[in-house]
C-alpha cells in the first residue's frame, strides 16, 4: 500500500513487514456450510470467525435494566430476564454487558442509591445477580456495573441521620462528628447557594447538583473513601468486571483537578483488590477534558464528541462533516488520549439513555443511513458501547422515559411495562421478532457488522491511518494496523450512490475480505477497482 498509506506505515516499515508476513489470510471467498442469501454478506462472511476477547478492547451492550426482559410479568425488566436474553445477547456478537444501577432505589432509573451493596427487590435478589453474572461468565461475557459515586438517595441511611443530626445544630462549630459521623459524609452549609437544596426549614442547605433527592457526597472525607473501599471490594470479590463510573465530571463541580485526583483514587483502589478490573467513566465533555481525565489512569472514558446528534457521527451522516473529516477526527482523538495515557482504551458509543435514540436523526431514512452511522461507530477502535434496543432500531427522544422504552422483542415477549411519565413512542422500524425474518433488517445488519468487527482484531486494538489517496467527502478509507495483527483497509462509502474506487494508486495486491451491504447490490473488488454500491463497506486485505 503506497503513496498515502506508505507514508504513514514506512515509521513502522519493519514491525509493518513484520506482520504482514507469515499471516494466514481468512478466507471468506464464499459460503462455508451456509443457505444461499440474496444478500451478499450473508455468504461472503460465511468463512469469517469471531475471535474471542481476552483483553478489554470488547463490544459492550448496556441494558437499562426495568426496560431490558421482564421474567415474571409484572412489568419491570429484571435480572432473571437478562439471563434469559444472554443467548440473544451473545448471538448478536456483544462480550460484555454494562448494567445500569441495580441497586435499592426510589425512582425508576436507580441513580439515587439507597444501598450500595444490595439488589433492589424490583429487580430481584443477590442469588439473582450470582446466577446472571456466573453464567456470563460462562460464556465469556464480562459485566460491568453502574456504580454513582458523587451522590447518594436521600433516603439513604448515611443521609436521614446526618439531616437528622444537623436539624439540632446551629453552626458549623456545633457539628461533632464523634456523635454523628455521617454529617462529615455531605456538605452542609448555613447560607444557600448555587447547587445547593434547603434542609426542610432548619436553616441548612446541602449539595445536591443534580436534583434535591441525590445529595452529593463530600468525596474528601476519609470516611466516605472508606465506604467506597467497602463497596467496590464487595462487587469485586463477588466477582463484577468493572464498573461504570457514572457522572466523573461532578465529582467536585468545576475543578478537573480534583476530579482526575478522585478517578485516580478510585482506579488504585480498584486494582489493589483486583488488578484487572476494567474502569470506564461518563465525562459528558470537550476533548481537552477528556484527554485530562485520561491522567488519572482510568482505562476509559466515553468518547462524548462522537455521539448523540451534536457528535461527529450524526454530523458525517447528515453531510455536515465530510468522511474524510471524520477519519481525520478519529486520528485527532485518539493521538489526543494517548498523550496522556498511551495505554487508554477508547470507549466509543452512539447513543445512551441520557440521549434520544438515533433512529430519530434522520427523519427521511428508512435503513441505509441509521445502518451506516452505527458502523461508523462499531469500526472506531476501543471498547464501542451499544445502548440496547439500538440494534433494532428502536425510536424515543424527548422525556427521559422515551429514551428508555421497553425492548421491542416481539408480541408478548418479555416486553416491559413503559414506566410512568412515558410518552407514546411509534417505532420507525419492526421488533426483533419481525427482523430475524428479514436479511435486510437493521438487526441483520447490526449483527454482520459486530461479526465484521470481531473476526479482525486490529479493528479495535489498531492504530487509526488515513489512506489520503481515496477519501473524499462520501468515501472514508482509513488503515487500522497494529504489531502482532492483521492489518486492514477499510472502505466505506456513504452515499446513496455506487463508487468505482481505484485502489491500484496504492501499488500493493490486496484481497476483499468482508462485506456489508445495505440492499442487495453487490460489493465487486476487479483488476484493483472496488465497485462500492451506495452506503456499504468492503474490508481489505494484504493478498499474499
Amino acid at each position: 500500500m503506497k503513496n498515502g498509506t506508505k507514508r504513514v506505515l514506512l515509521h513502522c516499515a519493519v514491525v509493518f513487514a513484520a506482520v504482514l508476513l507469515g499471516i494466514c489470510l481468512l478466507r471468506t471467498a464464499g459460503p462455508k456450510g451456509s443457505a444461499v442469501s440474496a444478500v451478499q454478506m450473508d455468504s461472503f462472511n460465511a468463512g469469517l470467525e469471531p475471535q474471542q476477547s481476552e483483553d478489554d478492547y470488547r463490544t459492550t451492550y448496556e441494558i437499562f435494566v426495568g426496560s431490558f426482559s421482564d421474567s415474571n410479568e409484572d412489568g419491570t425488566g429484571d435480572l432473571e430476564g437478562i439471563r434469559r436474553k444472554l443467548d440473544y445477547i451473545q448471538e448478536t456478537g456483544f462480550d460484555q454487558i454494562w448494567l445500569t444501577p441495580v441497586f435499592p432505589s426510589d425512582t425508576y432509573h436507580k441513580y439515587d442509591v439507597k444501598d450500595y451493596c444490595a439488589i433492589d427487590p424490583a429487580f430481584g435478589t443477590l442469588d439473582d445477580f450470582d446466577r446472571l453474572l456466573n453464567e456470563c461468565h460462562s460464556r465469556g461475557i464480562r459485566v460491568l456495573l453502574d456504580l454513582p459515586l458523587n451522590h447518594t438517595s436521600s433516603s439513604h441511611p448515611w443521609f436521614l441521620q446526618a439531616a437528622e443530626y444537623m436539624k439540632t445544630t446551629n453552626s458549623p462549630e456545633q457539628i461533632d462528628l464523634s456523635v454523628c459521623p455521617y454529617a462529615g459524609y455531605y456538605r452542609f452549609e448555613r447560607e444557600a447557594s448555587d447547587g445547593y437544596a434547603p434542609l426542610g426549614d432548619s436553616g441548612w442547605y446541602y449539595e445536591a447538583r443534580f436534583w434535591s433527592e441525590m445529595p452529593d457526597l463530600n468525596l474528601d472525607s476519609a470516611a466516605v473513601r472508606s465506604e467506597i473501599r467497602d463497596i467496590l471490594s464487595f462487587w469485586l470479590a463477588r466477582g463484577v468486571d468493572g464498573f461504570r463510573l457514572d457522572a466523573v465530571t461532578s465529582y467536585y463541580t468545576g475543578n478537573q483537578d480534583a476530579n482526575t485526583d478522585f478517578l485516580r483514587f478510585v482506579c488504585s483502589t480498584c486494582r489493589e483488590i483486583r488488578p484487572d478490573c476494567y474502569l470506564v467513566g461518563e465525562a459528558w465533555a470537550d476533548r481537552s477534558t477528556i484527554a485530562g481525565l485520561y491522567e488519572s489512569g482510568i482505562d476509559s472514558l466515553f468518547d462524548f464528541p462522537f455521539g448523540d446528534q451534536s457528535g461527529f457521527i450524526c454530523r458525517t451522516m447528515r453531510n455536515d462533516l465530510s468522511a474524510e473529516d471524520f477519519v481525520n477526527a478519529m486520528i485527532l482523538y485518539e493521538n489526543t488520549y494517548a498523550e496522556h495515557n498511551p495505554d487508554h482504551i477508547d470507549a466509543p458509543f452512539y447513543t445512551n439513555h441520557d440521549m434520544g435514540r438515533s433512529a430519530g436523526y434522520y427523519a427521511l431514512d428508512d435503513g441505509p443511513v441509521t445502518k451506516m452511522a452505527y458502523a461508523l461507530n462499531l469500526f472506531m477502535r476501543g471498547n464501542v458501547f451499544v445502548y440496547y434496543g439500538e440494534d433494532i432500531g428502536m425510536k424515543g427522544s424527548g422525556r427521559d422515559e422515551n429514551k428508555r422504552y421497553p425492548m421491542q422483542w416481539g408480541e408478548d415477549d418479555c416486553t416491559c411495562d413503559p414506566v410512568e411519565g412515558t410518552e407514546d413512542v411509534e417505532m420507525k422500524f419492526p421488533s426483533l421478532e419481525d427482523q430475524l425474518k428479514d436479511e435486510l433488517s437493521v438487526y441483520h445488519w447490526f449483527r454482520e457488522t459486530i461479526r465484521v468487527r470481531n473476526s479482525f482484531p486490529v479493528i479495535a486494538r489498531g492504530t487509526t491511518a488515513a489512506v489520503d489517496e481515496l477519501c473524499s467527502d462520501r468515501i472514508a478509507a482509513f488503515i487500522r494496523w497494529k504489531e502482532g495483527l492483521e492489518p486492514v483497509l477499510i472502505i466505506m462509502n456513504l452515499s446513496a450512490e455506487q463508487a468505482d474506487i481505484d485502489t491500484g494508486v496504492l501499488q500493493e495486491p490486496l484481497r476483499l475480505s468482508a462485506v456489508l451491504n445495505t440492499d442487495e447490490e453487490q460489493v465487486r473488488y476487479e483488476k484493483g477497482i472496488l465497485h462500492l454500491p451506495g452506503c456499504s463497506i468492503a474490508v481489505l486485505t494484504e493478498n499474499e
